[in-house]
Formats: C-alpha cells, structure tokens, sequence
C-alpha cells in the first residue's frame, strides 16, 4: 500500500495502461484533481470523474487499500503538508463584473496556475534537474503551442551547456533528429491535452532508446507522462479561448535555474563566456 501522495501517483502511473475504462478515468482524476479528493465526497468525485462510486473503492482496493477512505487519506495529507492556496480570493476576483474584468481575470487565472504548479513541483523539480545534468546529451521537444516552452528551455540552458538541442521536426524531419537519442541521453517533452502526435513519438522513441525521460506536461497520465522517469505538472487554467502556459514557462525556466545552480562556478563561467560572446558579435543593439 502506497504510503505518500508521490508513492501512489507512481504506482497509477505504472498500472495505468492495464486498468479498465472506468479504473483510468478514476485514477487520471485522482491524480489530476488531488485537492478536491481532500474535501469532497466519494459520491461527488464519482460524479465529476464520471463513474460509478463502486469503481472508485474497487480502483482503491486494486491500488493496495482496505477501501476508499484509506485512500483519500493520503490526499488529506497532502493538503495538509503545504499552505492552502488563496483560491476563495481568486474565485472572487474572476466573478467581479467590473469592465476590466477580464484582463484581471486571466492575472488572477495566472497566479493560481504558478501558485498550484509551484506547490506540485517544489521537490520534483530538484530530482529532474539531478537527472538532466547526469545526461551525456539532453534533447528537448515541444510541439505546436508548446514550442515556445522547449525553446525557451533550451535557449537558456545552451547559454552554460553546448550538449542540448532542440528537436523540431522541421521540413518532416522528426524521424532523422530521433535517431540521435540515445541511451545516455535525457529527453525533456512538454505537452498538454489534446496531445500531440509529434509529442507522444518523441516520448516512445527516448523509452526505446533507453534514454531518461522527463514530462512537463498537464496531467501524470498524460501519454508522455506514462513512462516518464520524472513528471512535472502545470495547470493551464484561463478564462480566455486558449488554455494558458504562463506556468509551463515558469517551470521550464525553474529547471534551468536549478541545473546553473547545480553546475556552480563552471556553468558561470559558460554563461560569462556566452554573454560576452553575443555582446562581442553584436547580437544586441544596446
């Protein structure tokens, strides 16, 4: 029986593609929506996963426990082990009906995202920048929307390390840049639902390969997440058409920041050389 928050979201994970229709909308709830497992009823849950209030206490007892309450347990934990995000004030704000509502609105939408992903992703982000500098090479995919996050990763990290590319698929290319995975690599995917193709390629090629994998995506059952060494989650909530990935970002450059930092002097000293490089070949005006 898993004993943390982290235990279970590892043992869905791996029994995930095995579980039942109903068992994998459970558990991708439970695993998306942990607070609300905290305070709500084993009825409601039900209701807002769309299933059966049965088949949560039997996806319970499939996941080791004596029964549903068992379970909920470890959610109430981890409510408790962090500071309860301002929601109650956030869900105020979005409902005001002044005018400049909805620039507000996304404001509020954006801190509750980076508050609810920073609370997620404290320890988690440590572990992945562990694993990414232990790479010979690390790769770093995002598709459509989510390009600019990897590109943004990337950028900053080849500022310190030359060993990081972008996998970009250009001109049809995917196939030919997934060929240079390799086992002693790390390959970093960000994406979010509606997945796409060129993600989920790019996350089954580093598990064939044999290289490290680490998710920045919306979900830890998510398909890029499934058979993820290390998972990061964003919320992408917004009021606008568009789901947001102001958080997404945050965590991208969280992860730089930590690897500089776990590099020490030799990775200032790349970045004092990179910067003076640019400057030097006038790359900016001023």
């Amino acid at each position: 029986m898993p004993d943390s928050f982290d235990q279970l979201a590892a043992l869905i994970r791996a029994q995930f593609s095995d579980m039942s229709p109903q068992f994998q909308a459970g558990a991708a709830f439970l695993l998306d929506h942990p607070d609300e497992i905290a305070v709500s009823s084993m009825r409601k849950i039900a209701e807002r996963a769309q299933v059966q209030p049965a088949a949560l206490v039997r996806l319970s007892q499939q996941l080791g426990f004596p029964g549903w309450n068992e379970l909920r347990e470890l959610f109430v934990a981890r409510v408790r082990a962090r500071p309860e995000p301002l929601t109650e004030r956030a869900r105020s704000l979005v409902k005001s009906p002044a005018k400049e509502a909805l620039t507000r609105d996304l404001l509020v939408a954006q801190q509750h995202n980076l508050e609810a992903t920073g609370a997620h992703n404290a320890r988690l982000i440590v572990d992945a920048a562990k694993l990414l500098r232990k790479a010979a090479h690390v790769h770093v995919a995002g598709f459509r929307s989510c390009y600019p996050v990897a590109f943004g990763l990337v950028y900053g990290y080849r500022l310190f390390r030359s060993s990081v590319s972008l996998l970009t698929g250009e001109a049809g290319t995917l196939e030919m840049q997934l060929r240079g995975i390799e086992k002693n690599s790390a390959t970093v995917v960000v994406s979010f639902a509606p997945y796409s193709v060129e993600a989920a390629r790019v996350a089954a090629a580093a598990q064939e390969r044999g290289s490290r994998l680490v998710a920045i995506t919306d979900s830890a059952v998510a398909p890029v997440a499934l058979n993820a060494d290390k998972v990061l989650i964003f919320s992408h909530e917004s009021p606008s058409f568009f789901p947001s990935l102001v958080a997404a970002s945050a965590l991208a450059e969280a992860l730089v920041a930590h690897l500089l930092a776990l590099e020490g002097d030799e990775a200032v000293a790349a970045l004092e050389k990179a910067e003076a490089e640019l400057h030097g070949k006038g790359a900016y005006v001023a």
